[in-house]
């Protein structure tokens, strides 16, 4: 596939940055439609729709591309990825390390108090390789529930990383340094 399909998917240049970090199949080949499914992928981030409402014809079946994204969600290949971007944009010196770190706080709806309180007992997790907080990142602020994200961005406004929590909980401590 060459050029761009829309507007928002992938151009050829960036491809070419990220196509050496994909997985490799066990026979030694890329999967064939993998492109068309990671612009299905940001697709679907882009426009929060759901999974069933990503354009077809533009990137193939959305089983498919709801397949490819929880595979590699859970086996952590989506933070190998972002590890060896940043990696490489950290030895061009596209990063500089001087941090800023801020948070927000989003008030939860009234059905999210009804979290599972034993996500260990769900068949297939949603959150992946990583375990879920018992809380589920609510927690009783002055506002009532509530979840705050907290996160860290560098000066060229590249976020680096991102925590969710419990509304009442402080930002210092998310982001103590480590050892």
């Amino acid at each position: 596939m060459s050029g761009v399909i829309g507007r928002h998917d992938l151009t050829d240049e960036a491809w070419s940055v990220l196509a050496p970090f994909l997985p490799v199949r066990a026979r030694g080949r890329r999967a064939r439609f993998l492109r068309r499914q990671i612009d299905g992928i940001r697709h679907r981030v882009r426009a929060g729709c759901p999974w069933r409402d990503v354009p077809q014809e533009r990137y193939g079946p959305w089983s498919s591309v709801y397949g490819l994204f929880r595979r590699w969600q859970r086996d952590g290949t989506w933070e190998r990825i972002t590890d060896r971007l940043r990696t490489q944009a950290d030895a061009a010196g596209l990063i500089e390390w001087d941090l800023n770190i801020d948070s927000t706080i989003a008030r939860a709806h009234q059905h999210a108090a009804g979290a599972r309180k034993h996500p260990e007992l769900q068949k297939e997790p949603p959150d992946g390789p990583t375990a879920e907080p018992a809380d589920h990142g609510l927690g009783r602020s002055r506002g009532g529930w509530s979840t705050k994200v907290h996160a860290v961005a560098e000066q060229g406004q590249k976020l680096m990383g991102m925590i969710v929590t419990a509304g009442q909980r402080g930002d210092s401590p998310q982001f103590a340094p480590g050892p």
